[in-house]
């Protein structure tokens, strides 16, 4: 009998954990001509193989059905099914095409490209934000049509949607959702560009996917792959900015080998206070180090990944135009904050099922050092009032010893907020037409204060979701639905319990209405329930200058969007008009109430429902005969109105971005391009009562690199310019407008990679 099972075993275990070779030859649709070196990758697995000088490959895969995405640059992206164990060779044809290579996209739970997708899903290569000039990956996101930042200098930016923001904008990196005490109007995105390899922005209600939080939409940061099986690799890059006379480095190492594969990379980033044309803007400089690392195993049935990532940043708070200096440690008032990232992400493979297990642990400390009003003033803080001054830049000893002072001070803020997430998912076997995914996702979460401001209570909060979704293919259409189901509790200390629930849904619908148009209708809900900062808290927040009381009868938002994108592919051109239209009940915002404590205005929060509108409209030219060519143009637009027709805070203004680009190869450098780009932002005209209007204005930008050999190694070498005439300007959405502050000016940006 014991014979008979350890046989039963055998043939079960080999027919399903056994290694079956699937082959194919990847041809030119057009010429049948074999195309060499095209990337055949498996999303679910996270790996795969090129063609070699044939256009052949082949895969060892266990039984199972995976998708298979083969791409190469200058041809359309194509994604497969293939069931192993096969027989049959496979053949498979790419067209050419103008646009850039498609990714598939990850922020959405079947893995698609976005040509297949029924969300319509932004996404960038980090190396194409950063070529912009970029000085932080906060302004870099900014290029993304729709999407703007709510700024406090350069080291503090905060996402911003379709007019939405704050806690209602999720984050999401290395495969979890970040937080970091992201609902104060300071508190930026608190993540370093070193180690992240993509952007996918979703523009618009994600509460399905993600729960609370996304009612606005996603910012999902793909952190960089892993190496390739029994492959390994190095780089370094140093940064310099003229502007801040700041630097940017950061350096990596990655290697794979018998399923097993690692990753480490860390960076520092110092700057100076930001230039203007008339003056330099005292305390915007910081100091920020970051350190990522990463473990994977993989095997025919299992993989598994564990990241983790450290970054400790030291953010000065602007508040007025005082000393000139071009000093990088920050004055006082500054933040110190540590932010400790671990997740885990495991799937293990059936025969046609597979199951996703996703862990999170963040620990956020943030501390804020103040001005004490018993000391006497030191003279690097007296500051000048009149922005006319020398504008002659001297690094002081005194900011320095100033420094050590503060170093030495308890601070006045000292926050603590530790974060355990999880979210499984379970994608069912493909019935017919039908792909369908269950899943729970929750969160505990622990705030607790140990310096002597407490702005917000302690306080824990835990989340629970249950959701399913579907997507089906039919002949000439694609639908996406689901469902959910979200739990919220947050126990306040010396305070009532709260408790939120809500049941939403989504439905899309994919669909070509003519010859090479393609259409996206999407409608869903999404809510977010109030957070501890608009419940519970009680302060003086001295970067906004007023008083918050929290409301503890806030309800949930909830919100309706119909989403409605249309798109024109050919050779040559693309265009694309996107619209929403986008009512939220019960939207959460601050209200002065007349009063004042310690000499500031007093803020309660209220509720009144709204509606938002607008879209992303344009086109990118890329003429067939002239592969090298681009020309590229974008207008978005948002108006944000709550139902007693006053105009909601925080708007971005409309924008209309042009860029001429072009790329090419020679014979000793490859990767050659340049660009030129005007972005229009037009006068916002359309303010909450209590902010001020705001200009138009135009800013330039110009850019060339090229990548050559240098000792037999991959050498990148970038110069680009941003804000090239020197335009005195102020952003809507820039936190220092209220004083006037303008924002940068002209700073030309040097870049040098090295890979090993």
């Amino acid at each position: 009998m014991k014979r008979l099972l350890v046989i039963v075993f055998s043939i079960v275990f080999i027919n399903t954990y056994a290694q079956n070779t699937i082959k194919g030859t990847v041809l030119d649709n057009t010429t049948q001509a074999a195309i060499p070196f095209a990337t055949i990758y498996l999303p679910e697995l996270e790996t795969g193989t090129t063609t070699n000088d044939k256009g052949e490959f082949s895969l060892d895969l266990k039984k199972g059905v995976f998708k298979v995405v083969v791409s190469y640059i200058g041809f359309q992206s194509q994604s497969i099914t293939v069931t192993v164990p096969s027989e049959e060779t496979l053949t498979i044809l790419l067209s050419e095409s103008a646009m850039e290579m498609e990714e598939v996209i990850i922020s959405t739970p079947f893995h698609k490209l976005q040509s297949e997708n029924v969300m319509k899903v932004e996404q960038k290569k980090l190396k194409e934000l950063k070529a912009s000039g970029a000085v932080t990956l906060a302004e870099g996101i900014t290029s993304i049509a729709g999407v703007e930042s709510i700024s406090t200098g350069n080291s503090i930016g905060k996402p911003v949607i379709r007019g939405l923001s704050s806690n209602r904008v999720l984050v999401y990196t290395q495969g979890v959702r970040l937080e970091n005490q992201q609902y104060g109007d300071e508190h930026g995105l608190g993540i370093n560009d070193a180690g992240i390899e993509s952007v996918e922005v979703i523009k618009g209600p994600a509460s399905l996917l993600y729960g609370s939080d996304a009612l606005g939409g996603v910012l999902y940061l793909n952190p960089e792959r892993f190496a390739q099986e029994n492959e390994s690799s190095a780089d370094a890059s140093v940064n310099y900015f003229t502007n801040t006379k700041g630097y940017s480095t950061n350096a990596g190492y990655k290697s794979s080998s018998n399923g097993f594969k690692f990753l480490f990379r860390g960076s520092l980033t110092e700057h100076s206070d930001y230039d203007t044309k008339n003056y330099r803007v005292t305390n915007t400089r910081y100091r920020e180090q970051d350190f990522k690392a990463g473990l994977g195993y993989q095997n025919s049935h299992f993989k598994t990944e564990f990241r983790y990532n450290l970054n400790n940043s030291k953010l000065g708070l602007p508040e007025e135009i005082g000393v000139q200096s071009t000093a990088k440690t920050p004055l006082l008032p500054y933040q110190n904050i540590d932010n400790h990232i671990f997740s885990s992400k495991s799937t293990l493979f059936f025969e046609d099922s597979s199951l996703d297990v996703t862990l999170g642990y963040i620990y956020n400390n943030r501390k804020e050092f103040e001005e004490h009003h018993d000391h006497d003033d030191h003279d690097d803080h007296d500051h000048d009032h009149d922005h006319d001054h020398d504008h002659d830049d001297h690094d002081e000893d005194d900011d320095h010893d100033d420094h050590d002072e503060h170093e030495i001070l308890e601070a006045a803020l000292n926050m603590k907020l530790k974060t355990f997430s999880y979210d499984v998912k379970y994608n069912l076997p493909t019935l017919g037409k039908f792909e369908t995914i269950i899943g729970v996702q929750g969160m505990n979460q622990v705030n607790t204060n140990y310096g002597e401001e407490v702005l917000i209570p302690n306080a824990t909060t835990n989340d629970f979701g249950v959701l399913a979704t579907s997507h089906i293919h039919f002949e000439t259409l694609d639908v996406q639905l689901g469902a959910r189901y979200d739990y919220r509790s947050i126990a306040i200390e010396n305070n009532s319990d709260n408790t939120f629930n809500s049941f939403n849904g989504a439905l899309g619908v994919k669909t070509d209405i003519f010859n090479k148009v393609t259409a996206r209708l999407n409608l869903a809900t999404g809510f977010r329930a109030p957070n501890l900062s608009e419940l519970a808290s009680d302060g003086s927040h001295h970067g906004t200058n007023r008083y918050e009381i929290g409301n503890m009868n806030l309800s949930n938002e909830q919100n309706f969007q119909v989403d409605l994108a249309l798109e024109y592919k050919n050779k040559h051109i693309e265009l694309f008009a996107n619209g929403f239209y986008n009512i939220v009940n019960d939207y959460i915002f601050l209200n002065p109430n007349g009063e004042l404590i310690n000499d500031d205005p007093v803020f309660l929060y209220e509720q009144e429902n709204a509606t938002l509108y607008g879209g992303e409209f344009g086109l990118h030219f890329h003429p067939h005969p002239i592969h090298w060519l681009h020309l590229e143009s974008s207008f978005e637009t948002v108006t944000g109105q709550q139902d007693n027709d006053e105009y909601l805070p925080l708007i971005p203004a409309n924008s209309l971005t042009n860029t001429f680009r072009v790329e090419f190869n020679s014979e000793n450098i490859k990767n050659i391009n340049a660009f030129v780009k005007l972005r229009s932002t037009f006068a916002q005209n359309n303010v909450n009562a209590f902010e001020t209007t705001s200009d138009a204005y135009n800013l330039l930008s110009v850019g060339v690199g090229g990548t050559f050999k240098l000792f037999n190694n991959d050498t990148n070498v970038s110069i680009s310019a941003t804000n090239l005439l020197d335009t005195t300007y102020v952003h809507h959405l820039s936190r220092l407008k209220p004083d006037g502050i303008l924002n940068m000016g002209r700073n030309i940006n040097i870049g040098v990679n090295y890979t090993l």
